[in-house]
């Protein structure tokens, strides 16, 4: 694993920790002091893989970034990702078990539920306002989330245009496969 640092226009692609310092200690501005160099070795030890900055002044940062790039050019044209997995295998881990879980086909019948806000007339006052409203349906889909399109396109029809639904990703959209459609 290399290192890239950068302050202002001074960079470099450092092969180890040891030569990452010895660059930092070049630049005068930076002030390397053991704190510092030990904080810069326990970044590099660690797993973590997002880039870290020190703070020198106010506003003024410079930058660490792990990565397996070997040369600068390397790095630059984003050649050396952290991910060595075929684009399947990266689809897969990147997609969140939710979305796995809405996006699975199962012909059937679901039932859905979904919170949302509905827009309703006050009869008093003759103004509108905002309701919590639960709703459940039985439906015959395709998936979770044709289940959950289906729902919505029936609320659409019958609610008021104002009227706010959840993301059927979301914590207020919930679906359960009942069984195999007839």
């Amino acid at each position: 694993m290399n290192l890239y640092l950068r302050y202002f226009d001074k960079e470099t692609l450092a092969t180890s920790v040891d030569e990452a310092i010895d660059f930092l200690k070049s630049i005068d501005e930076i002030g390397m002091n053991p704190v510092l160099e030990s904080d810069i070795r326990d970044y590099v030890a660690s797993d973590v893989y997002y880039p870290k900055r020190y703070k020198i002044r106010p506003r003024v940062y410079f930058i660490i970034i792990k990565t397996e790039a070997a040369t600068m050019l390397d790095f630059k044209e984003k050649k050396a990702l952290r991910s060595n997995l075929d684009n399947s295998q990266a689809k897969e881990r990147i997609a969140s078990p939710v979305v796995q879980k809405l996006n699975e086909e199962r012909p059937g019948w679901y039932e859905g539920s979904v919170d949302f806000k509905r827009v309703s007339l006050v009869p008093g006052t003759g103004k509108f306002q905002y309701r919590d409203t639960h709703f459940v349906a039985q439906v015959k889909a395709m998936s979770g989330l044709d289940c959950y399109n289906r729902i919505i396109d029936h609320l659409r029809q019958r609610v008021d245009d104002r009227s706010q639904f959840p993301s059927a990703k979301g914590k207020n959209y919930h679906f359960r496969f009942l069984g195999l459609a007839k």
